[in-house]
């Protein structure tokens, strides 16, 4: 079974979630979220970067998922997120880990079963879905949402494989 890894990107908050997919489902390994600091957006692509590679060093995943690049009303917060994610992926090929996208609509389609549903949502389903009673921050739920989200499309296709080749 994959340890997944979950990323939500941010130029200034990237949360991360670990998931364990086992034959029942997903047991929450860890979350958390990566605050980065200052106004030199080359310094803080480098946080995003050396704060991945530590999480992917300390909890070993072997696939990971992050969401798509969607474009903002503003280019310029869009191409942030775009970088920001640029820097989650290369830290995380830096240990040849699969990286898988996924639309924030199939996010939310996967944990809540709406495409629409909105933060709060996905929150109070991945704290369900995981068992988690604590307190969970938006940006780190967002992640293990997108691990979720990775865990069942695998099983699909892995079920869709089995079925091909019988």
């Amino acid at each position: 079974m994959a340890r997944i890894l979950g990323i939500d990107p941010g130029s200034r908050i990237t949360g991360f979630g670990v998931i364990d997919e086992t034959a029942n489902g997903y047991q929450y390994i860890a979350s958390g979220c990566l605050r980065i600091k200052g106004d030199d957006f080359p310094l803080r692509l480098k946080q995003i970067f050396a704060g991945i590679s530590d999480v992917v060093e300390e909890y070993k995943p072997t696939e990971m998922g992050i969401e798509q690049v969607f474009m903002h009303k503003n280019a310029d917060s869009a191409l942030k997120l775009g970088q920001a994610r640029g820097a989650a992926i290369c830290a995380v090929q830096l240990f040849d880990i699969p990286v898988y996208e996924y639309a924030a609509r199939q996010v939310k389609q996967a944990v809540v079963g709406k495409g629409s549903a909105d933060k709060s949502q996905v929150q109070q389903m991945v704290k369900v879905l995981l068992g988690i009673t604590g307190e969970l921050q938006i940006d780190a739920s967002d992640a293990l949402g997108i691990s979720i989200c990775h865990a069942n499309y695998q099983k699909t296709q892995r079920q869709i494989n089995k079925g091909l080749n019988k």
